[in-house]
């Protein structure tokens, strides 16, 4: 886990926790102006290399895929819990945030543990993993997840599968999901049953909410539109995590 924060400042601050954990993808070390924006507010951004992706080779990525997708979930939960053991967080102070296959990990995760976040940011995810071949690239990715055609593997998948994981009267954190009507790997259609599912089983009063962009797809945007897209995802995890009040101290 790599953690980010501005030297000097002491005791449990509100926090970033960011991850993918698919497709043996690495997170590495960049420049990026959100986590430099939220650094200098005073937060903390930590970037999970979980299981699943390539940070450790390849065996480190099939560690995290197929019937083993569960390492990943688990992975980024530990991950969370070391934050507020260590006292860089605490529950009522972490975020979470993650894209496409890292949207499927944030929604694990504020399924499997919502007690362990006050806020959660989901952008292009995939939460339906039960169906999530009908639709977008998804039989391209059964390399990855498996399929519900298998029969030990749709065990597999409906055991994670967020949507399927929603249930009633649970206070679940505050949620924003991010999608683009123009997205062809991703249907759209996970996040709004997801937004929906948690709307109407949610036990709390935190907001569960949908940020729909009709005309930009999964990948690459206008300069304008990613800095827009940045600013409403900050803008929602600094209200939810105690950064707007941590910045005014």
């Amino acid at each position: 886990m790599l953690i980010i924060a501005r030297a000097g400042l002491h005791g449990p601050r509100p926090a970033i926790l960011y991850g993918y954990g698919g497709f043996g993808v690495a997170l590495t070390p960049a420049y990026a102006a959100d986590t430099l924006a939220w650094t200098e507010a005073g937060g903390v951004v930590a970037v999970a290399m979980v299981r699943g992706g390539g940070e450790e080779g390849e065996e480190w990525h099939r560690a995290g895929m197929l019937d083993r997708k569960q390492n990943a979930f688990d992975d980024f939960v530990a991950a969370a819990e070391t934050l507020i053991a260590d006292g860089w967080t605490a529950p009522d102070r972490l975020g979470i945030w993650g894209e496409s296959n890292g949207g499927l990990l944030v929604g694990a995760a504020l399924t499997q543990r919502p007690d362990l976040f006050a806020a959660a940011v989901c952008s292009a995810p995939l939460l339906d993993m039960v169906r999530y071949e009908r639709s977008g690239l998804g039989p391209a990715w059964r390399g990855e997840y498996g399929s519900a055609e298998d029969p030990d593997l749709f065990r597999c998948l409906l055991g994670y599968s967020p949507y399927h994981r929603v249930r009633e009267g649970v206070d679940y954190p505050a949620t924003l999901f991010t999608v683009f009507g123009g997205d062809t790997r991703v249907d759209p259609a996970h996040a709004r049953k997801m937004c929906a599912a948690l709307q109407r089983a949610t036990g709390g009063d935190r907001p569960i909410l949908l940020r729909h962009e009709g005309d930009v797809g999964h990948g690459a945007r206008a300069t304008s539109r990613a800095t827009a897209l940045a600013a409403d995802t900050l803008a929602f995890l600094a209200a939810h995590t105690g950064l707007f009040q941590q910045e005014h101290r």
